[in-house]
């Protein structure tokens, strides 16, 4: 077989206009009539770029120098940003951002649904730093780069970024990764410890996967931290049914899934909304587009452990609850029955959905679905079949909400009547949506 050397890069620097933003966050300029993709380029400039890859189809650099600046441009407030792989888009302002999500959620409907929403609701906005309160943090012990370093990885590559701070996760934990890699710098097994989950309510909760099972001077080090940091650590040393608090009985995590006085119980590797104020709003949206009167049948469809449920329940509507992750499922009983709530939890692997399943029975007034990105596709037909008045559909993925959407309108009889996104993650190219549908 000939053996196939790749071509160099073009060595240099090239210029390039930059006509649009891709949906990973990157600026598109067309070269020679190809496509390329240039970190860090926003739409309307012209920058000086060096090549990163070429393709047969499409070829990708990194902008090295603006010539000509968008007037969206801003200066980026993290000090890592370029090389941290954990935010795209610092900087293009909040209102770039947004008006990039909204024209990527438009853009799904009309290529892959071939529907269009009859109107496009405001955007839900709100604190763009600081606003992180979950996160799976890398941590490993490099001495060639000072120590131990705790955060995300680089872009494009495996290795963690050496970060002083993280401006998008909780304070309380985003303004201390020096603090908490100099407190693994100290353990025996700063070695043997790869991965830190936060979980950041009234107080903080860190869990940290280890490896090896740590000894008692390095358990006091740990201790003395939690203590003078105010947070709660939990060991991890194999699969998730192996966390246990560093000092029992742990203090409880919860929350409040719409502002209101109701709160979630959760455990530290719970799935929770990354985005409390966001999570909010979006609650109380989707309750309002729903519009559910007391003694109607609601059917919630992927409810976690009842972030949007409990709210529902206090509409007065008769709430079934569906979700595939048995711990969730627990943890959603668990907290109707301590906040007096009537609601019926079922557990069902929704990607492979029983017709015939007792959840299912009867009919729906309404429907509310909060799938993951890939997406309701499987189980739409069903839904359809109850033919709710009103379906609501949050989405975390544009071109899945736009397929189903698709299906919804020209399969099942459905008008898209209303969508707009909602900014969860700022600074990342992330979409959060969400979709009215009405049987006409």
């Amino acid at each position: 077989m000939k053996n196939r050397r790749r071509k160099p890069l073009p060595s240099g620097e090239f210029s390039a206009d930059i006509v649009d933003l891709a949906q990973d966050g990157r600026g598109v300029a067309r070269i020679d009539g190809k496509a390329t993709f240039i970190a860090d380029a926003l739409p309307g400039e012209t920058v000086r770029f060096r090549y990163l890859h070429t393709g047969r189809d499409a070829d990708e650099g990194q902008a090295v120098t603006v010539e000509v600046s968008s007037p969206d441009r801003v200066t980026p407030q993290c000090a890592h940003f370029g090389v941290c792989g954990g935010c795209a888009l610092q900087h293009l302002s909040p209102q770039g951002q947004i008006a990039f999500k909204q024209k990527q959620l438009s853009d799904a409907f009309a290529r892959i649904g071939k529907v269009s929403p009859e109107e496009m609701a405001p955007p839900i906005m709100g604190e763009t730093w600081h606003y992180r309160r979950r996160a799976r943090l890398g941590a490993k012990h490099v001495p060639k780069k000072g120590g131990t370093l705790v955060g995300f990885r680089e872009r494009e590559s495996s290795y963690l970024a050496a970060l002083d701070a993280c401006q998008v996760l909780d304070a309380r934990v985003g303004l201390r990764l020096k603090a908490l890699a100099a407190l693994i710098d100290t353990l025996a097994i700063r070695a043997q410890l790869p991965q830190i989950e936060v979980a950041a309510a009234d107080h903080v909760a860190l869990v940290l996967r280890v490896l090896e099972t740590p000894a008692e001077a390095d358990l006091e080090k740990l201790r003395a931290f939690a203590a003078a940091e105010g947070v709660e650590i939990y060991l991890q040393p194999g699969g998730p049914q192996t966390i246990a608090p560093l000092s029992p009985p742990a203090r409880v995590l919860d929350y409040s899934p719409d502002g209101s006085d109701l709160r979630l119980r959760f455990q530290p590797t719970d799935f929770i909304q990354v985005n409390g104020s966001i999570s909010q709003q979006i609650v109380r949206r989707a309750i309002a587009w729903l519009a559910p009167q007391p003694g109607e049948r609601v059917l919630e469809l992927f409810c976690g452990l009842g972030n949007f449920s409990a709210p529902l329940a206090r509409t007065g509507v008769e709430l079934v609850a569906v979700e595939g992750e048995a711990g969730l499922v627990q943890r959603a009983r668990d907290n109707a029955a301590r906040l007096g709530l009537t609601m019926r939890f079922e557990r069902a692997d929704l990607f492979v959905p029983d017709a015939h399943a007792p959840w299912l029975q009867g009919h729906f007034d309404a429907v509310l679905l909060d799938p993951p990105r890939s997406g309701a596709k499987e189980v739409l037909p069903l839904v359809a079949a109850k033919s709710p008045r009103r379906i609501v559909y949050v989405s975390c993925h544009p071109g899945t909400l736009a397929r189903d959407a698709g299906l919804l309108v020209h399969e099942h009889g459905y008008r898209l009547v209303r969508a707009g996104v909602m900014d969860m993650f700022p600074h990342t190219a992330h979409v959060e949506s969400m979709a009215l549908f009405e049987k006409p």
